[in-house]
């Protein structure tokens, strides 16, 4: 089956990230972008991996979110957390470079851990150990101040549902 990226997924990316930060810290700039990986031919018929816009995807088509911030004002910004949903066209799977410091929640963003630790509540009313399909949200709590003019970047992958 095939679908066009949603308008209501398509018009979520740059609301993605939610900052919580104290009325005290200087603004952090937040911006969002997901890109499909899909798999390509080059000109010697190589097949190899490229990392494109979404504008026609396929249920089980790898996704990867990029969240980039960057503290624009002149005083650091301490105490800063990022919370994240995960859209709910898509399934996360892990997450990206540099950004495995990240907790994910599979209740609803109410509580976070690693996903080692973390259970929810089987079909059969039993405990399970969690697992990816069951995230929900991801949260990165930066444990050093943002210095004024730092900036980055922190991703996550998935597939879309």
């Amino acid at each position: 089956m095939r679908f066009l990226l949603s308008a209501a997924f398509a018009l979520s990316l740059p609301a993605i990230a939610l900052a919580q930060v104290p009325p005290a810290t200087p603004a952090v700039a937040l911006s969002s972008k997901i890109q499909v990986v899909k798999q390509v031919q080059d000109a010697t018929g190589k097949v190899k991996r490229e990392l494109q816009e979404p504008t026609r995807v396929l249920p089980g088509d790898p996704l990867v979110v990029w969240l980039n911030y960057k503290n624009g004002s002149g005083r650091p910004a301490a105490n800063f957390v990022i919370n994240n949903p995960v859209p709910a066209a898509m399934e996360y799977t892990a997450f990206g470079e540099n950004s495995g410091w990240g907790l994910v929640s599979v209740d609803g963003g109410k509580t976070f851990g690693a996903l080692a630790a973390l259970k929810v509540t089987g079909k059969d009313g039993k405990p399970r150990p969690a697992i990816a399909f069951d995230v929900t949200h991801i949260r990165w709590t930066f444990k050093q101040p943002i210095l004024p003019g730092a900036a980055g970047t922190l991703s996550f992958y998935g597939i879309v549902k």
